[in-house]
């Protein structure tokens, strides 16, 4: 098969590191790319907003499976477009991407539907939004209700810091993501990731990952895209796995195709597991970055067999098989991140890692030779173990042997499975 993959960091790195071990591949394409892609597949030059274009050059090459990496391009219409042209995409339609592309409208998937969540409220206009703020009272949660890069969501501890959240979103901070508002209660409990893959008609688990949002140590500071991941998430019992898929995404499932709009693709669920079980955070319609790093270490199956599967419609009788280690991904990310990161800086000693430690470029690109940063967050060093903790010892290892002196990680990746461990 002749495979064009869309993106151009951590995750689809560690997706083309998987695809390029099927047996059924006879070439990788991607685009745009990066340093560490560029060592699996063929980086090609496509302008991805040009749907005319890329349906093209798809047409031209031959090209079997057109498999959609990032939100923006799904939540822009690109698979559409392509199945439109006659070419087979894995990822979800314009209209079912809105899982992601709209806060608001999941969150009123979730009402109709019956799937567990926190309460909220939909605002276009401030004042009105600062007023169920006051009225609520804190913790509470704002999200600019589009595509914000991760970076539209504030956990108010305070109410004071909820309004500076409101009026950051309707004062353009986050573009037209941020022109509608939705404001939610406070969950608690532990967070975890669940992945799916979906046909539109059949939703087979794909996993479970832990992932680090804040950039300080001890989950402390600003919320950033992730500063590290392991799988499996030990809060995902197979009793709470089955809860998942019965109380939450089967009845995603239903829904969307009663509203007309069948969910293909990866359906990634941001969970809260509380006393009263299961909650739905939000949903992503790709795969998660960094937990696809460790999704894919794990993975035992050939992921091209099935994509192509959800992609077809077959997934009914399909399974995914995981190793029994645990794997854990640090993320190395660029000084001044998730503010203005330092870009240019070189970094050397990639080919120092211990064996076995998997790097996957995240924000990299090539300068007179040099791997040089280019991002916020930049690379992904990635290790597999019988435990958490091993897997951990293994991926700092890693990151020990870089010379990178622009660069910063968290060192407590993992740290609740760590003393999970301890005290088993």
């Amino acid at each position: 098969m002749n495979v064009l993959l869309i993106g151009s960091g951590g995750r689809e790195h560690a997706l083309a590191w998987k695809l390029s071990a099927s047996p059924l591949l006879t070439k990788l394409y991607a685009a745009p790319g990066n340093p560490g892609i560029a060592k699996e597949a063929e980086i090609v030059t496509l302008d991805i907003g040009d749907h005319a274009a890329v349906a093209a050059w798809c047409k031209d090459k031959r090209i079997d499976l057109v498999i959609v990496g990032p939100e923006a391009p799904l939540v822009a219409g690109l698979a559409d477009d392509l199945r439109v042209a006659g070419i087979r995409v894995f990822g979800p339609s314009k209209v079912a991407a809105r899982l992601e592309g709209s806060k608001g409208f999941t969150k009123d998937l979730c009402a109709r539907f019956s799937i567990p969540t926190a309460a909220y409220g939909r605002f276009t206009d401030a004042v009105e939004a600062a007023a169920y703020v006051r009225r609520q009272g804190a913790p509470i949660v704002v999200k600019a209700d589009g595509l914000a890069a991760g970076k539209g969501v504030t956990v108010a501890m305070t109410v004071e810091e909820a309004q500076e959240a409101v009026a950051a979103c309707f004062d353009g901070s986050f573009g037209a993501a941020g022109a509608e508002v939705v404001v939610e209660e406070f969950l608690t409990g532990e967070e975890a990731s669940f992945f799916c893959l979906c046909d539109g008609t059949t939703a087979l688990p794909f996993g479970t990952a832990q992932d680090h949002k804040r950039v300080g140590e001890g989950d402390t500071g600003p919320n950033t895209g992730g500063m590290g991941a392991y799988s499996p998430a030990p809060v995902m019992t197979p009793e709470m796995i089955d809860r998942t898929m019965r109380e939450i995404i089967e009845p995603t499932m239903r829904g969307m195709a009663e509203l007309g709009s069948p969910f293909s693709g990866v359906l990634f669920a941001g969970l809260m597991i509380g006393a009263d079980g299961p909650k739905l955070i939000e949903y992503n319609v790709r795969f998660g970055d960094p937990e696809c790093q460790v999704l894919m270490m794990r993975l035992k199956d050939d992921l091209l067999v099935l994509l192509s599967a959800a992609a077809d419609g077959q997934l009914a009788h399909m399974s995914a098989r995981w190793r029994d280690e645990a794997a854990l991904t640090v993320v190395m990310a660029a000084n001044g991140y998730p503010g203005t990161p330092e870009r240019g800086g070189v970094i050397s000693g990639l080919d120092q890692v211990p064996e076995g430690v998997e790097i996957f470029h995240a924000g990299t690109a090539l300068k007179d030779g040099d791997i040089v940063a280019s991002g916020g967050r930049v690379l992904n060093v990635t290790a597999v173990g019988k435990t958490v903790t091993e897997a951990q010892a293994r991926a700092y290892s890693g990151v020990d042997a870089i010379d990178w002196p622009q660069g910063f990680c968290r060192r407590d990746i993992g740290f609740r499975a760590v003393e999970r461990e301890k005290n088993a």
